[in-house]
């Protein structure tokens, strides 16, 4: 049996340019915290198992087909996974499952400034994660227990930051991650610990990408309570995904 596609839907021309550059974005860090992989032109894939919580491949058009994408992919082994970027593919007969749904978000470069923080997590100081033991902290902090090295010092470029915001005593209790590509940042992982809030991690983030790089747009995807949260901060939707993972 195929793997079909649902219908296309219409979407504003503009409206549809953002989703593409949050899509590849979304991609090209993919495939920086994986290693590799392989780029075409409707589709990114690794041959290889990718690392927990990344996808083995993600469509980057509205007209990649599942035969393509599932070429470049292992199958056969557990724990494959595909993020169906515009959320047309029907990956079912091919032994997948749904694993969750989300909405691609945008926040303009002119954007009303953030959410204010509260008096009581306003003193949180955020810089730039450099070197391998402040990202290994940061990776703690943001799993929530030890660093497993899934962020590797190897992601320490000049297009892609580890955003930490530090309380008093210096332990980190907000962060996120930030990739710069084309005329776009992707911001993902956004993530607070130890009860600060997460209006503060949102807040400090998105202050300290517009420090980085200024006057550029803001990307990534978000779903449930986290995408709630990012529309208070000045994101809009753009668009559906899904994720699916090969349970047969």
């Amino acid at each position: 049996m195929r793997c079909g596609r649902i219908p296309d839907v219409i979407i504003d021309l503009d409206t549809e340019e953002l989703l593409r550059a949050a899509v590849h974005n979304n991609a090209e860090w993919c495939a920086a915290v994986s290693g590799g992989g392989s780029f075409a032109d409707d589709v990114w894939t690794s041959a290889l198992r990718t690392p927990p919580y990344y996808p083995d491949g993600v469509t980057l058009t509205r007209e990649a087909s599942a035969e393509a994408l599932l070429a470049g992919m292992d199958t056969g082994s557990p724990g494959c996974s595909v993020k169906d970027s515009f959320a047309v593919l029907d990956l079912a007969p091919a032994g997948f499952e749904v694993l969750f749904a989300a909405e691609w978000i945008h926040r303009p470069a002119q954007a009303p400034a953030p959410v204010p923080a509260t008096a009581a997590t306003s003193a949180l100081t955020w810089s730039r994660v450099a070197g391998a033991g402040e990202l290994a902290a940061w990776e703690a902090a943001w799993d929530g227990g030890e660093s497993t090295g899934l962020f590797h010092p190897g992601l320490l470029t000049e297009e892609i930051a580890f955003l930490a915001g530090r309380s008093a005593d210096g332990r980190i209790v907000a962060g996120a991650a930030a990739n710069r590509t084309g005329r776009v940042v992707g911001l993902s992982n956004v993530f607070t610990a130890d009860g600060t809030p997460d209006d503060e991690a949102w807040t400090g983030a998105l202050a300290a990408v517009a420090d980085l790089w200024p006057g550029l747009p803001v990307v990534g995807y978000e779903a449930g309570d986290d995408l709630d949260t990012a529309v208070r901060h000045g994101f809009a939707p753009l668009g559906p995904l899904r994720v699916w993972l090969h349970t047969a």
